[in-house]
């Protein structure tokens, strides 16, 4: 009889110890599978880290060399004043030209105080009332950007529109501005409305047109003077007006410009070429890809976990099969010694045996793909949500996120993290986030690939479990065996 067709009839005959196999290998299926899901989304979480949350380099003066200057020129008695170097943007558009940079955000921000208006007061802030504060850092706080629906107080919801619209790269060169929703409720200000401030330093006024309105959901800002405790007290407008406010002398520069690198294993050599381009003497280029590595650590991590589970649930899978094989290498031994008395060949009583846990694999192998994807999503999750409690789950690139700008444009309102146009010239175009969240969630989808590499791994399992029990096999002489 057909070796084949002996194991079929065996597994129907024994229903019991069919079903009880059955579900032992398709418990180890599936958590084999969950591993294998874990695994590649973890592959896949750090391939679109490298991707979309990229790594930046931020140009800003030389703080290092700006004090050393300012030691080497003070003496001892006289005191130090120290003199930082605005960046030129001409210096940043030749950067943003090299190879990998996707986009790059220009900070800028001025102070003024509050003329036609009261800024708004908190009880952490100047008890002076608004527009009353000639010192130097005013009540009010200018942040310079080309798009603010790309900056990232408004990418990462801190900020959001409600009323008129944001500023945009045709806001270049205007006095065109969006404040904030409780300072417009306070001083009854509506989209359309022109409001002036003063220059802290003179008597100089501008008159600001708002255009937009936004809410803040920050209880707290990093703006200057003294209300620099309220976020409403922030106004945005184009980086050309903050130049304006600040003096002619910060016409066409930036207080730091950040550049986002589209592939962070390139951050090195893109910085090696930024540092040929600019006066090292006056400019520093900072590194920052810790959002990548965040990344890529937390799924490092899981994959890790996944690898250990896969290898575990395989080890003790091919363990616990072995020892049901051989248990039924005993029970039917009787059955067995009737076979080889036959002249039956033991390769084949074997293939029996094999046969018949192939069945009972590919029950295991359909109900793990049913269920796999729910177990991988479960404890995919778990390992994230572990994995986030120990490690950091945003990371800021260098620089003040409220006054970041683009020097590069791309469709659709503005560039992104993970690319964008580089400008044919000047400053136009979308602005993208300066900040970056690490975002470690993996996602598990069910694949053929996925369901091919289980399937080997069972037969891998099956294949060992045979191979432990079938030394009982080759021992047994069939006259013992009818004797016994």
């Amino acid at each position: 009889m057909n070796f084949v067709k002996r194991a079929w009839l065996s597994l129907v005959a024994k229903k019991g110890r069919t079903v009880l196999l059955a579900v032992i290998t398709s418990a180890i299926m599936l958590f084999v599978l969950a591993g294998l899901l874990i695994n590649n989304a973890a592959d896949s979480a750090i391939k679109n880290a490298k991707a979309n949350v990229g790594a930046t380099l931020t140009l800003s003066a030389n703080r290092e060399a700006a004090f050393s200057k300012s030691q080497a020129s003070s003496s001892s008695t006289t005191k130090k004043t120290v003199k930082m170097s605005s960046v030129k943007l001409s210096d940043a558009a030749k950067i943003a030209k090299l190879n990998h940079v996707a986009s790059y955000n220009v900070s800028a921000t001025a102070s003024v105080n509050a003329s036609s208006f009261d800024a708004i007061t908190t009880t952490s802030s100047s008890n002076q009332p608004g527009g009353s504060d000639s010192s130097s850092s005013g009540d009010i706080s200018i942040s310079g950007v080309t798009n603010t629906a790309s900056s990232t107080s408004f990418t990462d919801g801190t900020n959001k529109i409600t009323k008129g619209r944001g500023i945009t790269a045709g806001d270049k060169n205007t006095n065109n501005v969006a404040i904030e929703s409780e300072l417009a409720k306070q001083e009854n200000i509506s989209v359309g409305d022109t409001i002036t401030v003063k220059s802290t330093s003179g008597s100089k006024s501008y008159k600001l047109k708002v255009v937009g309105i936004y809410k803040s959901s920050s209880s707290s800002s990093t703006q200057m003077g003294p209300g620099a405790s309220d976020p409403g007290n922030t106004i945005y407008g184009s980086y050309t007006l903050a130049n304006t406010i600040k003096g002619t002398k910060y016409a066409n520069t930036a207080d730091s410009v950040t550049f986002t690198i589209s592939a962070p294993s390139k951050i090195s050599s893109v910085k090696t070429a930024g540092n040929k381009i600019i006066n090292n003497s006056k400019y520093t280029l900072a590194t920052n890809d810790a959002s990548y590595q965040t990344v890529k650590s937390a799924m490092s991590s899981v994959k890790s976990f996944s690898n250990k589970i896969v290898w575990l649930v395989s080890i003790a899978g091919t363990i616990i099969l072995a020892l049901i094989v051989i248990l039924m290498v005993r029970e039917r031994r009787h059955e067995i010694g009737i076979l080889l008395s036959m002249g039956e060949q033991r390769w084949k009583i074997i293939g029996q045996l094999f046969t018949e846990m192939v069945i009972i694999l590919v029950v295991g192998l359909a109900v793990a793909g049913i269920g796999g994807k729910f177990v991988g999503d479960k404890l995919g999750s778990q390992l994230v949500s572990s994995q986030s409690a120990t490690s950091a789950g945003t990371i800021s690139a260098p620089g003040d996120k409220n006054v970041q700008m683009s020097g590069k444009p791309s469709g659709g309102g503005g560039g992104s993290m993970a690319g964008g146009s580089k400008p044919s010239g000047g400053m136009s175009g979308g602005a993208t986030a300066g900040t970056s969240t690490s975002d470690t969630d993996i996602d598990v989808n069910l694949s053929v690939v996925e369901m091919v590499e289980l399937g080997g791994f069972g037969l891998a399992i099956m294949f060992l479990s045979v191979l432990l029990a079938s030394g009982g096999i080759l021992r047994l002489q069939p006259k013992k065996v009818l004797i016994d």
